[in-house]
């Protein structure tokens, strides 16, 4: 089933302000509440979605990500991507938005998480990794086998429950005030709300208990990518200290400049040059596409600055709109230097009228043939 737009989702328009996108996001978040709606099996997924719809439209970048290629840009086809991708618990959803949710929901959902003031959860920090596609690997997509290297928790590393909050990650206070006792609770100082602590930390490792280790990651890029898109691969970044919620990697695009077409959105550009021979007589020749090389056949009398345009020869659409096309211009060579044999038969052609420019209807000028290019 294909997502909603994630502005319908929240309720708003797309020039909403990050007050408006919050407000909304937090009314669809205690609307939907599986705590509020136990008897609504819908409700944690309605709830999840507002997540994922505000996790992007809350950032700037992915937010101008989204406006652009819509849900494809958010990479959701990288290895699980994207915020919701099934991967997302309610205990990441709160650990991350903890500051829109507030108090709202009292003693939270579940008993996890820091909601309420409970048990704290890390989330690790997110890798970032460069891969450089051909514009073959592009047109067609690919799975790459990215060798990163993360944090994870070391062998023998133990843990032990926090003395002060007996591993509940908060304390409770109570003050007399004139109204009477009144009772707070906040995270552990101790601790810092995680209710627990390292105990055994083998050698090597950080404060943490945690080693950086080469791991292989495999990911799936979809074909119509573009240069400095960025794909998200939800959990493998560097693990949580204290077990918490594994990080990211974002994977950067970078697209390498291809020997002979030039790409301009879906559509390639390639330049075709051609003797003066070949445009009077006509001929056939190679044109090189990103699935290889096809035969095309020129006309008698082929006009410099034509335009050929092989239909669905460019890169698919990331939003599955189609394929763009191989536009193929056409340069007539005009060679600087010949002998005074040829220069003689030049000279006797220029004198026939056939070889005066008698443009027609059909032979269009340089703004036409742009015109027709984009259109």
């Amino acid at each position: 089933m294909a997502k909603r737009d994630y502005y319908e989702v929240l309720g708003v328009g797309k020039g909403a302000t990050a007050e408006e996108l919050k407000k909304a996001y937090r009314k669809m978040a205690i609307k939907f509440h599986p705590d509020k709606n136990p008897d609504n099996p819908n409700a944690e997924a309605k709830f999840k979605e507002a997540a994922e719809a505000y996790e992007v439209l809350s950032n700037a970048d992915k937010k101008q990500r989204y406006d652009q290629f819509g849900h494809a840009g958010m990479g959701g086809a990288a290895g699980g991507g994207g915020f919701g991708g099934g991967g997302m618990n309610m205990d990441d959803i709160f650990s991350q938005f903890g500051d829109v949710f507030g108090g709202a929901f009292g003693g939270g959902f579940g008993g996890g998480g820091n909601r309420g003031g409970g048990r704290r959860v890390f989330k690790g920090s997110n890798l970032r990794v460069r891969v450089r596609l051909s514009l073959e690997d592009i047109a067609n997509g690919v799975e790459k086998k990215l060798k990163i290297k993360r944090l994870i928790p070391a062998e023998g590393l133990t843990y032990k429950t926090c003395p002060t909050c007996k591993g509940a990650g908060q304390v409770t206070r109570v003050t007399n005030t004139i109204l009477g006792q009144m009772q707070t609770s906040s995270a552990c100082p101790t601790c810092s709300g995680l209710g627990k602590s390292v105990d055994k930390r083998p050698a090597g490792t950080d404060a943490n208990g945690m080693i950086r280790k080469e791991d292989t990651v495999s990911v799936k890029i979809p074909a119509g990518v573009v240069d400095g898109m960025q794909l998200k691969v939800t959990g493998k970044g560097n693990a949580g200290p204290m077990n918490g919620v594994n990080g990211d990697l974002i994977v950067l695009i970078e697209e390498e400049k291809h020997p002979e077409l030039e790409r301009e959105g879906n559509n390639l550009h390639y330049e075709l040059y051609i003797s003066i021979p070949d445009a009077v007589l006509g001929t056939k020749v190679e044109v090189p596409t990103v699935s290889g090389k096809v035969r095309i056949s020129l006309d008698a009398g082929t006009q410099s600055g034509k335009i050929l345009r092989l239909r669905n020869k460019g890169i698919p659409s990331l939003e599955s709109y189609g394929t763009g096309d191989l536009l193929v211009h056409i340069n007539v060579w005009t060679p600087k230097n010949i002998s005074s044999d040829q220069k003689k038969v030049f000279e006797n052609l220029k004198k026939q009228t056939e070889f005066e420019p008698q443009p027609g209807k059909g032979d269009k000028s340089f703004f036409d043939r742009v015109k027709e290019m984009f259109n």
